[in-house]
């Protein structure tokens, strides 16, 4: 599932479109401005950019395109799907977070492109806090990357499977691993597992820097009206939880998830290497698998 070719470098933007004219006609609204190239984040009030990551090319000559975000915001902020949180021109929801946390998060989700359609132009439009951001993203030749193999070490992505006959996940794909229901308050179980293959080059390492796991997997929001709480014996109990292993063998992990209000959420796992958060920027490896959950009252 992955093209050999890998182009470097790889250029990776924020692209911002203000569209002060358009708020500027409703009333008392303060028109929409960016933020300075060194301005510092906020704590609230911030604007959320969408950012277009890379693409790749799957060997049924289909597309996959890679994107993520830049919440400015110093605290998580939700923009459900419709006005505020679109895709086009044609499909609202192609599958973007609703829930999005502090700082950049890279390829947090995908978007598959069919083969006969692979020059088509999609955007994402974000609006919060009075700030829209628009980010147009297509098979453009400097944005290709593989995220199935780094050539300069031979890392891949973890592999994921989601509940003890579930299928297994690699890489940044889109799509839904499992589904569950429960009810408000009363804690559901999820079991992962996880395991990775070794590079073929191991890199030198700098004395004095601090040694990464790895191999972990972490739970975190992705969609939802409410509060996520997630549990691990051993583990600090919070919205975000990270398990991690000594080895490239990996093994199963259990954590406990308990909602505050119903309504249907989706949780997104993130398999992760050496390569580290988004693979430094590097688009390659990690892999995601995300978990539709109806809460009921």
């Amino acid at each position: 599932m992955h093209q050999p070719l890998r182009v470097m470098p790889i250029v990776i933007a924020l692209t911002v479109v203000v569209a002060g004219s358009l708020l500027a006609s409703v009333a008392g609204a303060q028109p929409p401005r960016t933020p300075l190239s060194l301005e510092p984040s906020g704590s609230t009030g911030e604007a959320v950019w969408p950012a277009y990551e890379a693409w790749s090319r799957n060997e049924d000559g289909s597309l996959t395109l890679l994107v993520g975000y830049y919440n400015r915001n110093e605290v998580a902020v939700d923009i459900p799907i419709g006005e505020d949180n679109h895709m086009g021109p044609d499909a609202a929801d192609m599958g973007q977070p609703t829930h999005f946390l502090p700082g950049r998060n890279w390829g947090v989700f995908s978007v598959t492109v069919p083969a006969d359609q692979a020059e088509r132009r999609l955007n994402w439009t974000l609006r919060i806090n009075n700030q829209l951001a628009e980010v147009e993203f297509w098979a453009n030749p400097p944005y290709f990357a593989d995220p199935f193999l780094n050539k300069a070490n031979g890392n891949v992505p973890p592999i994921i499977k989601v509940g003890p006959n579930g299928a297994e996940s690699q890489g940044p794909l889109h799509g839904v691993a499992a589904t569950y229901s429960t009810t408000v308050g009363e804690p559901l179980t999820l079991l992962v597992t996880v395991t990775d293959q070794p590079l073929t080059i191991e890199p030198e390492r700098r004395t004095g820097r601090r040694r990464r796991p790895p191999l972990g997997v972490t739970w975190k929001k992705y969609r939802g009206p409410g509060l996520v709480t997630f549990e691990a014996e051993g583990l600090d109990t919070g919205s975000e939880l990270t398990h991690t292993f000594d080895d490239l063998a990996g093994g199963e992990t259990m954590t406990s998830v308990t909602f505050d209000a119903p309504g249907q959420y989706r949780l997104m796992a993130t398999g992760n290497d050496v390569s580290g958060n988004g693979g430094g920027g590097d688009q390659c490896c990690w892999t995601t698998a995300h978990v539709d959950v109806t809460v009921n009252p």
